[in-house]
């Protein structure tokens, strides 16, 4: 995986767990993925009115992981409050997501698959908040 192959060439010491910040850069990247394609998928439902909150959620959620996911990539003058409040924020961000197409995976799949994804992408981020002191 190159996100793990990239962390291990960082010169210098990072304050977290390479292979753990490195599984959840990947969980941030299928997550905002999933939301981008998951709001594209409900802009061609029948019903789109019906979707305006999911695609809302979906858009927000994808963005939120996309700097999420930078910021935990940039180690040089790393400020752990920054880093715990912005994966706090995504973390809030998938479960919302995660809970509006949650609501909308028994009509339509791909609300299903991107909320699996917010699901697993809330608890990367639990998991890495957990190591952070």
């Amino acid at each position: 995986m190159k996100t793990a192959e990239m962390m291990e060439t960082y010169p210098a010491e990072i304050n977290l767990d390479r292979e753990l910040l490195a599984k959840v850069v990947d969980a941030l990247a299928a997550c905002s993925q999933a939301c981008t394609a998951c709001a594209d998928a409900c802009l061609s439902e029948d019903m789109v009115a019906d979707l305006r909150k999911c695609i809302r959620s979906n858009l927000d959620c994808a963005d939120i992981c996309d700097v999420t996911g930078r910021v935990l990539s940039r180690h040089t003058g790393y400020d752990a409050n920054l880093t715990r409040a912005q994966l706090q924020a995504c973390a809030q961000a998938c479960k919302s997501c995660g809970d509006q197409c949650d609501e909308h995976a028994g009509h339509h799949e791909h609300c299903r698959v991107c909320a699996e994804a917010c699901r697993a992408c809330e608890q990367a981020c639990q998991e890495l908040l957990a190591t952070i002191s």
